[in-house]
């Protein structure tokens, strides 16, 4: 985390003192440096170092706070657009240096997470001290014996995570969840409409302050809605609200892709009640995103994995996640121009395999302690076959 929000200081700065188009490019080199370290870090540590029974709801702050600065970001290119003189995107982008500032200086006063210390080697009782701490009871000697036994178990095997990870067919269930969860999150197009709602607004009609304005808008519903999963996610479960939120979202594609189809005109455009309307089918997607793919996509992948392949895991989900999130990116514009309302009868094809695919192959991890959750798999009517005989040789941490 801190050398996270040291690159997003960085960035920040470089990018808001660009003198041509190379400093900005490195500036935005260097956010996704940190994004890439915040990414890894942050997740895996709200997993660890949040309670069973409340791990979902701390995980999916995450998310929450992803959405809120989504939204300032929205909230402060909408003002800078108003600028005279064309310098208001060096405004924009040397804002960065605000939430890059919080994160370093935060991070400074973090402790590590107990699993951190007893991979470090820590003694013993220094952790069992955190844990107190941390948890508000004395009873915490069957977890830190959990943990323990993680970190030995990880010591014997003696290879890097990522070759365990990659090789051992006991990790095949997580590694597939690694890969599928972050490439779905992708798929569902809600990169897609954050990134161009502004351009994807103007080709329905809106002018450009109308478009960054109703940015805005859904960003305030994402960031409602996001809030709203965390209180949801630890009663309900995680394979409920993915699926109850990948079909609000698959019934929202369906519709936007039904209106333009029928009402998009040769000009480009669409009626300002037709407009309404999608603006409002957007905001209904992008909660159904908020409160299920949106902080879900980090949470699953986050507390899965043994400790011996954890970080290796995580990195994994977080590289999944970029590489399809530059793709989809770079494509979705041509993928307008050509498709038109097609796009979202594409991205409502993939929202229905991926419900498919939570429905029938994601077992539920509430309430399960993070170094237990290995046995959801054992216990799943598909996964225990993938796993076969080898579940009997899990390590320690499934033993408890």
């Amino acid at each position: 985390m801190l050398l996270g929000g040291a690159a997003f200081l960085a960035g920040a700065a470089v990018g808001g003192a660009s003198l041509n188009v190379y400093m900005a490019i490195l500036g935005r080199v260097l956010l996704g440096v940190g994004l890439g370290f915040a990414n890894q870090a942050v997740p895996l540590y709200l997993s660890e170092m949040a309670p069973p029974r409340h791990r979902g709801a701390f995980s999916n702050g995450f998310q929450f706070s992803v959405g809120v600065g989504a939204l300032a970001a929205n909230v402060i290119n909408f003002g800078t657009e108003k600028i005279k003189g064309g310098w208001g995107w060096r405004v924009s982008l040397s804002l960065a240096a605000v939430p890059a500032g919080l994160l370093l200086v935060g991070a400074v006063f973090l402790p590590e997470t107990p699993n951190s210390l007893v991979q470090q080697g820590k003694d013993r009782r220094d952790v069992a001290l955190l844990l107190r701490k941390i948890r508000g009871t004395d009873d915490v000697d069957r977890e830190l014996d959990g943990i323990v036994a993680a970190a030995d178990s990880a010591k014997a095997a003696g290879r890097s995570g990522l070759r365990m990870l990659l090789t051992q067919q006991r990790y095949r269930p997580q590694l597939v969840m690694a890969v599928a969860i972050p490439f779905f999150q992708q798929v569902t197009g809600i990169n897609a409409i954050a990134f161009y709602a502004p351009v994807l607004l103007r080709t329905i009609g809106m002018g450009e302050s109308a478009s960054l304005l109703s940015s805005v808008v859904t960003g305030v519903v994402g960031a409602a809605s996001t809030l709203l999963s965390m209180f949801l996610v630890d009663r309900f479960g995680r394979r409920t609200l993915f699926l109850a939120g990948g079909t609000q979202m698959l019934a929202s594609q369906l519709m936007i892709g039904a209106i333009l189809a029928a009402k998009l005109g040769d000009d480009g455009a669409v009626s300002k009640e037709w407009a309404a309307a999608l603006i409002f089918l957007i905001a209904v997607y992008v909660a159904g995103f908020g409160w299920s793919w949106g902080p879900l996509g980090w949470l699953v992948p986050s507390e899965i994995f043994p400790l011996e392949v954890r970080s290796a895991g995580q990195g994994v989900t977080v590289a999944t996640s970029f590489v399809f999130t530059v793709l989809v990116a770079q494509t979705f514009l041509s993928m307008l121009c050509h498709m038109r309302a097609g796009i979202f009868f594409f991205f409502a094809a993939w929202l229905a395999a991926m419900t498919a695919f939570v429905y029938l192959l994601l077992p539920e991890t509430r309430g399960v302690p993070i170094e237990q959750v290995d046995r959801v798999w054992r216990e799943h009517w598909f996964w225990r076959r993938v796993l076969g005989s080898d579940s009997e040789e899990a390590p320690a941490s499934g033993k408890l």
